[in-house]
């Protein structure tokens, strides 16, 4: 073995469990991008949906209808990024909703067989696309005429917010409020608005709308520089896993796979839990990777690189280089098998 990522499905139910308690009455979406946070799409959206989870959040219609091929017909998947006419096609094709912020993407997706449920973006300042303030009321009017010609449905308005201070946030959501109001002199009757995350989602109650879009929060990834895990309530869900496959004197050799794409600066840096206690990995390369020995190493050992039984998590990695956990967990190689705890052989 080269590696393996054990997903532990109680944590991840745990942290669904918290996740809802405190978002109520909000519905929580989970975010799967990037192979839901490097944990693997097909298994993550499976424990989600046996625990309640009836919202996925998809960034391309890829992704959503992966999971639609996975789910079938159940859930609500939204993607926000359809980037031609025939993604929208696409998207429409598997029952996606599609986040449109754009006047040429509304055109597109009314323009495409089927009747296309939409949430329309409003850039309320954090300029990661959707239309800006002075376009909307425009854009909404010609969205209204699309809804009663029967090409689009609108059930929903949306947006990013920066989570980056309080005061930026609350112009923010002023913006998001009166882009809501005019939608509806338009004619408009969205039944859903989400504009939070997972920071602004716990935090901040006039945030929550009806739907909050939480992703590394689920997967017990905590912000870097923000509060413990512990204060969240979550945990990390999962445990990436290498073997020894060579010893040399005081030089132990992991296998490629498990380290293989995590940042080479983290070589001299990275604290990983071995049989004998923490170590230290001193290089991190594609082939193989160094770790400082102990007496009794061997072939077979395992070593715990990241996560929940390891001596750090991805964000106690990332905060070592300046990153965020996030970027550390989608860069676990797509080589390294993602299992479940409970399907683990007993030894």
């Amino acid at each position: 073995m080269t590696g393996r990522l054990w997903i532990d499905a109680d944590a991840f139910a745990a942290n669904l469990a918290e996740i809802a308690r405190r978002i109520a009455p909000a519905e929580h979406m989970l975010v799967v991008k990037d192979d839901a946070y490097g944990h693997g799409l097909q298994g993550i959206v499976s424990l989600a949906w046996d625990n309640g989870i009836r919202w996925f959040g998809a960034f391309d219609a890829r992704t959503g209808r992966a999971i639609r091929a996975e789910l079938g017909d159940g859930p609500r998947i939204f993607v926000w990024i359809v980037a031609s006419a025939e993604e929208a096609q696409e998207a429409i094709s598997a029952d996606l909703d599609i986040g449109v912020g754009d006047a040429a993407l509304l055109e597109e997706v009314a323009a495409a067989s089927g009747r296309a449920r939409v949430h329309l973006k409003i850039d309320s300042g954090l300029r990661r696309n959707g239309v800006r303030p002075e376009e909307w009321p425009a854009f909404t009017a010609r969205a209204a005429e699309l809804e009663r010609a029967g090409a689009i449905e609108v059930v929903g308005i949306w947006s990013h917010i920066a989570e980056a201070s309080d005061a930026e946030d609350d112009e923010a959501r002023a913006v998001f409020d009166l882009a809501a109001a005019q939608a509806e002199l338009a004619g408009l009757r969205p039944r859903l608005k989400h504009l939070a995350a997972s920071a602004a989602g716990f935090a901040r109650p006039e945030f929550r709308y009806d739907l909050v879009r939480i992703g590394a929060f689920a997967y017990g990834i905590r912000p870097a520089g923000g509060p413990a895990e512990s204060e969240l309530g979550i945990r990390p869900i999962a445990s990436l896993v290498a073997e020894v496959i060579r010893v040399d004197g005081d030089r132990v050799v992991v296998g490629t796979g498990s380290l293989d794409g995590l940042p080479s600066t983290l070589a001299g840096r990275l604290v990983v839990e071995t049989p004998a206690g923490p170590r230290t990995v001193r290089s991190i390369a594609a082939e193989e990777s160094d770790v400082d020995g102990w007496p009794t190493a061997a072939v077979g050992d395992e070593v715990i690189v990241l996560g929940a039984a390891a001596s750090m998590s991805a964000t106690d990695a990332a905060e070592l280089i300046g990153t965020i956990g996030e970027e550390i967990a989608v860069r676990i190689a797509p080589t390294v098998e993602r299992r479940r705890r409970d399907e683990r052989p007993t030894r």
